[in-house]
């Protein structure tokens, strides 16, 4: 029977580069490491996602429908919507860190570098599958860089405060915020396709999936 136990994962844990305190200007060198690794790998798996070509993530479907009733470009609606989520740590008690600003810094990076270089198939059935490799490679860079504790991106979070919030387990969480995403940018006028939904659906259990592994095969 088919283990599921990963889809219960309740928090992030804490392993040998956890750094101690998440708000720090002198994280510890391994913490640091394995952040800059997690969001590095984190953004390959984005650029996956774009490189199949069979759809964008639900974060970047809501920046469009915000293009389509506000007339601003797609870079300032990803600015303005992650200010916006920033907003919404207030009431959850999350704390800023270096990693939250090192998010958006290095995923860009990868995004400009990594991108033009990656395959483009034309074959329906490796686009998908490379769709379907994005989402876990997303999914398992966002869980190292978590386990770092030194600050999640604007929207991780988002999902751990609200998993705090509410109890939930992970997965749920991070696909009903996905889902949701989806739902008002669609709505909006946002572009939606396959690789959206596989994202949508498939995030949650792939980072919830890579922390039990993480937890698993390095828990002290």
């Amino acid at each position: 029977m088919l283990n599921l136990k990963f889809l219960k994962v309740k928090g992030i844990p804490v392993l040998f580069w956890s750094s101690p305190k998440a708000l720090t200007l002198k994280p510890p060198f391994t913490s640091f490491f394995f952040l800059i690794i997690g969001l590095a790998i984190f953004g390959l798996g984005e650029a996956l996602l774009i490189a199949a070509g069979y759809g964008v993530s639900p974060w970047t479907v809501f920046a469009q429908g915000l293009t389509t009733i506000t007339g601003w470009s797609i870079g300032f609606a990803t600015f303005a919507t992650s200010i916006s989520v920033l907003i919404l740590w207030v009431p959850l008690r999350q704390t800023p860190g270096i990693g939250t600003i090192s998010n958006a810094i290095i995923i860009a990076l990868v995004l400009e570098y990594i991108l033009p270089y990656l395959p483009r198939f034309e074959l329906e059935v490796l686009q998908v599958s490379q769709a379907v490799l994005g989402v876990i490679v997303t999914g398992f860079g966002g869980a190292i860089y978590l386990i770092s504790n030194l600050g999640p991106g604007p929207r991780d979070g988002l999902m751990t405060g609200l998993q705090r919030l509410t109890n939930l387990p992970i997965a749920s969480v991070r696909a009903s915020l996905e889902i949701s995403v989806v739902i008002i940018g669609w709505s909006l006028g946002g572009t939606v396709g396959l690789g959206t939904v596989l994202f949508a659906l498939g995030i949650g259990p792939a980072v919830s999936a890579s922390l039990f592994a993480l937890n698993y095969a390095f828990e002290v």
